[in-house]
């Protein structure tokens, strides 16, 4: 079976799971927190392609989250844009910032690199605070108004979670297919050696432009629909903890595996909600979850799962022989 057919099949599956969950569930409440969930795994699956792929870090992705969100929020809500025109802006203006803040920082590596783009989140979230007469500064952005596209209104939490599990499933089947793609092989070989890249005639200014910007778009496209679907943005959503959390989902995800990232990003998102009940070991616990996860399964989730999935074959092989 070929790579492709089995991404098609594996997204497929993806999608069919993501129909069905909502019937699933017990409660209106944990629709709400999947969707926020699925906000996340869109950021983090591109956070992923920079990181594990292309080898390069960034700590100011919630910058670029907070971005889309306040640009399609200022665009609809003060200026009356139309919602379409808006949310493609928003995301343009993202990715246009992503590519000119591209050109200086990462012609820096590692720790200097990660520090530019921490740099970069500050200043965004300082702006975000500072600037009220626009953004509302510390009591955040309200009236923003609710999604509408192609004359359907999602007003509804079930009708957002299917849009945004759309969304989501998307950008996953993107996502792999340009890993398996030209891009995605250069983009492999400049994170296992630079030099080694260079010499055999990869253009690793372009890539790694190239998939900081489309990481910065994949965080733009969840932040108009994040905007829209609280119909309030704050900046204490946007600032270094959100990015920081991002990193940890995919370091617990799995490095270099988009599935990983989706698993990353669900878990961390939802395990909150379930141990709110602890109240004041809460932070505790999950702390302790963290620290045991990494123990256990230093490659995340998703080495994790592909080490279970290939012991419990070698184990059906050996009984059947």
């Amino acid at each position: 079976m070929s790579t492709g057919t089995r991404n098609l099949l594996g997204v497929g599956a993806f999608a069919g799971f993501v129909s069905v969950l909502p019937f699933m569930l017990t409660n209106d409440y944990y629709v709400s927190t999947l969707i926020m969930a699925f906000f996340n795994a869109i950021v983090v699956i591109g956070l992923n392609l920079l990181l594990g792929y292309a080898g390069q870090i960034s700590l100011g992705h919630g910058a670029f989250y907070g971005l889309a969100a306040y640009s399609t929020a200022i665009l609809t809500a003060t200026y009356g844009w139309p919602m379409g025109a808006a949310c493609v802006a928003a995301i343009a203006l993202t990715s246009a910032v992503a590519y000119l803040i591209a050109i200086p920082t990462l012609k820096l590596s590692g720790h200097y690199l990660a520090m530019a783009t921490l740099g970069f989140g500050l200043i965004v979230y300082i702006v975000f605070n500072e600037a009220i007469e626009v953004t509302g500064g510390p009591s955040g952005f309200v009236g923003i108004p609710r999604l509408e596209l192609f004359g359907f209104s999602f007003d509804s939490d079930l009708s957002y979670y299917y849009l945004t599990g759309l969304v989501l499933t998307l950008v996953v089947w993107a996502s792999l297919n340009l890993i398996d793609s030209r891009i995605g092989r250069a983009m492999r070989a400049i994170h296992s050696s630079e030099k080694a890249a260079e010499v055999s005639g990869i253009d690793i200014t372009g890539y790694k432009r190239f998939i900081f910007v489309l990481s910065a778009a994949y965080a733009g496209i969840a932040g108009v629909l994040y905007a829209h679907y609280l119909s309030f943005v704050a900046p204490s959503s946007f600032g270094f903890h959100f990015s920081v959390t991002l990193i940890v989902m995919v370091v617990l995800g799995g490095m270099a595996s988009v599935w990983g990232a989706v698993a990353g990003a669900i878990f961390l998102s939802v395990l909150p909600e379930f141990l709110r009940v602890f109240e004041n070991i809460e932070t505790l616990i999950y702390g302790s979850i963290l620290v045991l996860c990494m123990m256990f399964m230093p490659e995340g989730i998703a080495g994790g799962l592909s080490k279970l999935g290939r012991f419990l074959l070698s184990k059906r092989s050996r009984h059947v022989g």
